[in-house]
């Protein structure tokens, strides 16, 4: 049918390091990010957040553009060195910012869903050991609380935790994220300790605030195939699922570490006393959503010299600017899935959307036919999914505007809006022009496809 029902959410998504900038105003401190951004080698040019998008001076003109595209809600992060800028000391001023674009929001008629945590620790929790110390859960409830405390009922849906595989995984085991380390122990603790104050916020909110405001947290999936129906390469699928996956979903919603995988990673984990008893019953406290970002499907084969047996093969799909599978396809198979074997929790889909090299025309427009198409194909999708009784009850596009893109700098686009990071100027590109059509007629099939010139 493609059609959506007038409570389906529509909206976009950012973060707060990736499109704030104002690093050192009004009291914020560095972040890992910040730091991360300064070594050499680890960022695109060696650029860094610093200014990004100038949302911090620049979200009126943010919040039009949303006005424009008409979405229900929009999704943004809170960059906790604002909050505290300082171990235990709380600030004000950078709480403010986020009480005025709530404001705006409100007044325009688009809801806030705010995320707590996407990955900009402040550089002072770092130096005490980071996600690695076990003490690091009390320090996000402080300010979770404080979140909780200073914006309550205005937020219409809160989000613990952006992606614990990037924060953990990117940033404790790969290095190619913040902080840049490169220990598999290290990792599983700093994962162990995001997911339990996961748990802890969510108990928080619902017993001490007695909130009726709904808060999940969100993963980043990826379905996995077998190049091929080996026993080597379904060893290699079953691996790669359990080390992009089931890692994280098991302990959030069936409070428990696969055990094949414990195994695996024993090679490099010599004690898990990290986990201590009642640890997994609290992470896998229940939600009243379970948020997912979806980008591709994952395309592996056996490789006996890689740590997990395992490595990324060769796909004829056709790629996004990241070099990733465009797969709505597979999308429906995850979706399947997780209903499956993990949980009837309402299903946001937090993030979805593609980079692609994106250029203004001669008559100031971007013409982004694959993203239009992109995104498309995934809304359409969602449809079908709803249609087969799978209640996806949002969808949020990831992004609203070019940003800073993490190790890849400013050099990869994802908004539907374009970005231009010396003058600021924003224009709304064909895909965005498209998702405002599709939402208005909560329709993806008949809303009329934007031609290239029109």
């Amino acid at each position: 049918m493609s059609r959506f029902s007038k409570d389906f959410i529509f909206g976009t998504a950012t973060s707060s390091y990736q499109i704030e900038g104002a690093h050192d105003k009004d009291g914020r401190t560095p972040s890992i990010w910040d730091m991360f951004c300064d070594i050499p080698g680890k960022v695109e040019k060696m650029e860094n957040g610093d200014v990004a998008c100038d949302h911090y001076h620049l979200y009126e003109k943010d919040i039009e553009v949303l006005k424009t595209l008409g979405v229900d809600s929009y999704r943004f992060s809170i960059a906790w060195p604002r909050i505290f800028p300082a171990k235990g000391q709380y600030n004000p001023a950078g709480m403010d910012f986020y009480k005025k674009i709530i404001a705006r929001l409100t007044e325009e008629g688009i809801k806030p869903s705010v995320t707590l945590y996407h990955w900009d620790l402040p550089m002072w929790a770092h130096e005490l050991g980071g996600w690695t110390n076990r003490e690091s859960v009390q320090w996000f409830i402080e300010y979770a609380e404080k979140c909780f405390e200073e914006l309550g009922d205005s937020v219409h849906m809160w989000i613990t935790h952006n992606e614990p595989w990037c924060a953990g995984f990117l940033g404790y085991h790969q290095g190619v994220h913040a902080p840049g380390h490169s220990n598999m122990e290290e990792a599983l603790k700093a994962v162990h300790h995001i997911l339990l104050s996961h748990g802890e916020a969510v108990t928080l909110l619902k017993e001490k605030f007695g909130s009726n405001t709904p808060i999940g947290i969100t993963l980043n999936l990826s379905p996995i195939y077998p190049a091929s129906s080996s026993v080597n390469d379904k060893l290699a699928a079953n691996n790669a699922d359990g080390y992009s996956n089931r890692w994280f979903l098991d302990p959030v919603l069936k409070g428990s570490y696969p055990a094949d995988m414990m195994n695996l990673f024993s090679k490099y984990v010599h004690d898990y006393s990290f986990i201590q008893d009642g640890d997994l019953e609290k992470i896998s406290t229940e939600c009243d959503f379970f948020g997912i970002n979806y980008y591709a499907r994952g395309l592996v084969e056996f490789s006996s010299p890689s740590d997990f047996l395992y490595k990324y093969a060769h796909s004829d799909y056709p790629k996004t600017g990241m070099g990733w599978d465009i797969s709505p396809d597979e999308f429906k198979d995850l979706i399947r899935r997780l209903r499956k074997e993990y949980t009837n929790l309402p299903i946001f889909i937090t993030e979805n959307g593609a980079a692609f090299p994106d250029t203004v025309s001669e008559d100031n427009r971007v013409h982004d036919f694959e993203r239009q198409q992109y995104v498309e194909s995934h809304i359409s999708a969602v449809a079908d999914l709803n249609d087969e009784g799978m209640n996806i009850a949002g969808y949020y596009l990831w992004s609203l505007l070019d940003n800073f893109e993490w190790s890849f700098g400013y050099d990869k686009r994802f908004g539907i809006t374009y970005v231009n990071f010396e003058t600021q100027e924003r224009i709304l590109k064909d895909s965005g022009r498209r998702y405002a059509e599709i939402i208005e007629e909560r329709n993806v099939q008949h809303a009329g496809e934007l031609s290239k010139s029109n």
